[in-house]
């Protein structure tokens, strides 16, 4: 009997409480949003919240640094909130707080308060922020819905406002992460930045074209923050499974900035700078001009900076050497054209 009890009581706090923060979840606010929706309440008020940049942290971090994310932000809520406020998690990145007899002034010390104490914290992804708009129900007469979708309306346009500001800064954390990880990877990436823009040069590019290029050449391997260190640090032979790791970085990367407006066009270019000329690169298999042209010049930046610095895996080759292997895999991994612009921007 104890443990049917126990049973029951489990099965119940799970009915109404989201099992990873500990908040309630919707379930459980719908029915306290209608219990609570009385005159004797007044005034009623919401905040509605919304976790920024949950995604970019699932895809450059992992899953598990997501959760810490939401985890703290639910934590700082219930530190500044009273007890009988209701805090519930609605949705994967959206939290509400529902605060009966609660006026202006207090709503505003709260949301305040709560940005304020996530501001001094900071997890893997750096800063933690989240968007938040509220609304309080002051007469009988106004539907708590429509006092609901006001408060949410107003956290969308705080969000709107906010967003690419907070992404960027997003971004520079990342690269910096990175950095401090695998070291390397900054030379390599200036390099290959520095390389790219120097072929867009000797083919007649615009300005405009060669910073974008060189900006996609520094960021073409952001998504190898997403790699366990193990494998790129590894001395050695790679197995099956280390490359199938490897090779998801371009898929990530394009995760990690298309989301952003100011990077949209360099995901796309970043994407595809291991695809190959002959159509057997990935993550499309795309071939030939298929792969956007800046793709093209980031895969020969590449793959020369690589051969004349080497790898973990493999030892550096000369200069000389490197331009043999770029003429050797010209038509199967890179295109022929492109190949003798890069070599004869390098020779000038």
């Amino acid at each position: 009997m104890t443990v049917s009890r126990a049973k029951e009581a489990e099965i119940e706090y799970l009915s109404f409480h989201d099992h990873m923060t500990g908040l309630y979840n919707r379930r459980f606010f719908e029915a306290e949003l209608e219990r609570l929706d009385t005159v004797r309440n007044l005034p009623l008020a919401l905040i509605v919240s919304d976790v920024n940049g949950l995604k970019l942290t699932n895809d450059a971090f992992g899953h598990q640094v997501g959760d810490k994310l939401l985890k703290t932000v639910a934590d700082t809520m219930k530190r500044v909130c009273r007890d009988e406020d209701i805090i519930s998690r609605v949705g994967g990145d959206e939290f509400v707080i529902l605060l009966p007899k609660t006026d202006k002034a207090r709503v505003k010390q709260i949301v305040k308060q709560i940005a304020d104490n996530l501001a001094a914290q900071t997890i893997e992804t750096g800063s933690v922020s989240i968007s938040s708009g509220w609304e309080i129900k002051t007469r009988p007469d106004q539907d708590i819905n429509d006092v609901f979708k006001a408060a949410e309306k107003k956290m969308y346009r705080h969000k709107v406002t906010e967003r690419n500001s907070t992404r960027n800064e997003a971004i520079l954390f990342i690269v910096k992460t990175l950095y401090e990880k695998f070291p390397r990877e900054q030379e390599h990436a200036e390099n290959v930045g520095d390389l790219s823009g120097m072929t867009g040069k000797t083919i007649g590019l615009t300005d405009e074209e060669v910073n974008e290029l060189i900006m996609a050449g520094n960021l073409h391997d952001i998504g190898k923050i997403a790699i366990s260190c193990d494998v790129l640090n590894k001395d050695g032979y790679l197995n099956a499974d280390d490359w199938c790791e490897i090779e998801r970085h371009p898929e990530v990367s394009y995760s990690i900035l298309s989301t952003i407006s100011n990077y949209a066009s360099l995901a796309t270019i970043i994407l595809s700078h291991h695809e190959r000329y002959d159509g057997t690169g990935y993550p499309k298999g795309l071939k030939g001009r298929e792969i956007p042209y800046q793709s093209r010049i980031i895969a020969i930046a590449d793959a020369y900076d690589a051969m004349t610095h080497g790898r973990p895996y493999k030892e550096a080759i000369s200069r000389d050497e490197a331009i043999a292997a770029l003429r050797q895999g010209a038509n199967a991994q890179f295109d022929p054209d492109l190949v003798e612009m890069f070599i004869k921007g390098l020779i000038d």
